[in-house]
């Protein structure tokens, strides 16, 4: 069974992407070349990642990654500092 990952990059905005993967380091990689990356970064540029969560399967990392997106951006600063939200 493959391994799904939670994933928050900071952009060079200062505005935060969340996303699910397999790889972390490969969609870092799509993000940064443009290709293949999400539209988010058109117009934006990424700039490191700055939340990694395992232990995922598909579902479940989609439905987390919809709980992180309705997060305040507080919240979002909270959990990437450690702070369980």
């Amino acid at each position: 069974m493959t391994e799904w990952f939670v994933y928050m990059i900071e952009a060079t905005d200062c505005s935060l992407y969340t996303g699910i993967t397999t790889d972390v380091e490969r969609r870092f990689s799509q993000h940064q070349s443009g290709r293949a990356g999400a539209k988010y970064f058109r117009g934006r540029n990424p700039e490191s990642v700055v939340y990694i969560e395992g232990g995922h399967n598909r579902s479940t990392a989609s439905v987390r990654e919809a709980q992180i997106k309705k997060l305040s951006r507080e919240r979002k600063l909270a959990l990437v500092a450690g702070v369980k939200v």
